[in-house]
């Protein structure tokens, strides 16, 4: 007895006995048709509850629909409150989201979320993808579908050949290092090498009309000059650059000189080679002087040597 009485206790607590508000979700409709979002509540809230709808996009906006008996701004003539429910006359892609449907009455209040998706079939995907990469750097190819409802998922193509989102549980592609996001579209290589040279193309498909192809681009790896990993192949340009303008100029300031030289030497400013020899100089040496006794028939001599 007392067992019985606990749980009706604790029903009555939970509120499981009544106000209870009931949705068929999830919902799917193709874009521009007609759609139904089904409500509906126990007893409990009385014979004319409050019902009012509330819209919560993708990117998290949250709009009223339906509120104090009537449709709100836009929704205005696109949407019709019936007895179990809102219908919308025509969707677009832009109603895909969460709709909460709110009752309250008698003292009681309840919620419940219906999701709605519009289904549109994907447009040609927007890609990225590089025509000349150096080998052993990162190299990221990218893919997106702006308008697939619900969101696409994405496929690589090279040479034609799809490639397994897990290129190491294939044998003919075990060798290859990239990596693949089927969600975001993007095609990365940690290390682009010689064998990754080839044409790409992305595909994406949401399971709605025939899936679409991106443009298809040839990527071709090749060799880098760098021993070990490479700053940037843009700076790399710069240094070979600079190296070729300073061996260029190196020259150029030697020309000059050598031009100057020839030059000054034309116009008689440089001494010539003849005139820098030394020229013969004079030795003067003291004269001797013999002095002889004239009584023994000797004369003074003198003489000058040059």
């Amino acid at each position: 007895m007392l067992t019985f009485a606990f749980v009706c206790f604790s029903l009555f607590v939970t509120g499981i006995h009544g106000f209870q508000v009931t949705v068929t979700s999830p919902v799917k409709v193709k874009e521009n048709e007609g759609v139904d979002l089904q409500c509906s509540y126990t007893s409990d809230f009385g014979a004319t509850p409050r019902v009012e709808w509330k819209f919560k996009d993708l990117k998290g906006s949250q709009t009223l629909v339906y509120f104090d008996g009537k449709p709100t701004g836009q929704y205005t003539g696109r949407v019709t409150m019936y007895d179990k429910g809102l219908r919308f006359n025509k969707v677009t892609r832009a109603d895909t989201g969460d709709y909460d449907c709110e009752v309250s009455g008698s003292g009681g209040y309840g919620e419940n979320t219906i999701k709605l998706t519009v289904l549109v079939p994907p447009a040609k995907p927007v890609s990225r993808i590089p025509s000349s990469v150096t080998t052993s750097s990162n190299v990221r190819l990218t893919c997106f579908d702006p308008v697939g409802s619900p969101p696409s998922t994405y496929k690589w193509y090279k040479d034609n050949t799809p490639l397994p989102e897990d290129p190491t549980k294939f044998p003919a592609f075990k060798n290859l290092t990239y990596k693949m996001n089927v969600f975001n579209g993007n095609l990365e290589f940690p290390s682009v090498s010689k064998m990754d040279t080839g044409s790409y193309f992305c595909e994406a498909s949401n399971g709605e009309g025939v899936p679409q192809r991106g443009d298809e681009v040839k990527m071709e790896v090749l060799m880098s000059s760098c021993r070990g990993p490479c700053r940037s192949s843009i700076q790399g340009d710069l240094n070979v650059g600079g190296i070729v303008a300073g061996v260029i100029v190196a020259l150029l300031a030697v020309g000059l000189l050598l031009f100057g030289l020839w030059y000054a030497s034309k116009k008689g400013y440089l001494p010539k080679l003849s005139e820098t020899k030394q020229k013969p100089q004079a030795v003067y040496t003291q004269p001797q002087t013999d002095d002889v006794d004239e009584a023994n028939g000797f004369r003074q001599k003198s003489s000058f040597v040059v």
